[in-house]
């Protein structure tokens, strides 16, 4: 069957304008990057919606024609991702999110999940140092079961940091951030550190 050129064309054109948005605005969540940018592009049919794969690429070109430094940026940001992990170490820390698969834009945070027997214990390893925090509240998926899961945020150098706050049963699950979506990539601070080796 012939594939509609049209539909081809519309797909491109959303995920160059979701790239844009990610790269430009800090837009770090692709679903609703996708729908802005459909917005933009007045397109209301959710089926000529681009897949993230194809996002990243565009996001990929948006970089190498307009951010020539992104590189330099994103190695700064997984360097203190790997000083925070070190300093949190004794809960388990696990990089995730766009600074983890190299898509960080100009405003992106660092995101970690932490597998801890005890979340207050966070809490106190925080107050304990005199680190300030904003609590909230975040929904993750294992399987089709939903989980609701602490966040504690700070900022650390500029950058904003949050910790998913998880027991260590979860760690054996494969999270997502919806029911239908992938499982969230997510490494360990000896895979960080290769990253900045090999980067």
């Amino acid at each position: 069957m012939a594939r509609d050129p049209g539909r081809n064309f519309t797909r491109a054109r959303i995920a160059y304008l979701a790239a844009r948005l990610m790269a430009e605005d800090g837009i770090e969540d692709y679903a609703l990057a996708k729908r802005k940018a459909a917005r933009q592009a007045g397109i209301p049919d959710s089926r000529q919606l681009p897949n993230n794969d194809e996002i990243d690429a565009a996001l990929q070109l948006h970089r190498e024609l307009y951010q020539r430094e992104h590189p330099l940026r994103l190695r700064e940001l997984r360097q203190l991702a790997l000083e925070v992990m070190d300093e949190l170490l004794r809960f388990n820390p696990y990089l995730t999110g766009s600074v983890l698969r190299g898509s960080a834009g100009k405003y992106a945070g660092i995101h970690l999940q932490l597998f801890a027997d005890n979340a207050k214990g966070v809490e106190h390893y925080l107050l304990d140092r005199n680190i300030e925090f904003r609590s909230s509240e975040t929904r993750l998926y294992a399987g089709d079961m939903q989980l609701a899961a602490p966040v504690l945020s700070f900022s650390r150098d500029g950058v904003e940091v949050q910790l998913t706050l998880l027991s260590p049963r979860e760690l054996r699950s494969q999270l997502k951030a919806s029911a239908e979506g992938k499982p969230i990539e997510r490494a360990r601070r000896d895979a960080v550190k290769a990253l900045l080796a090999a980067g």
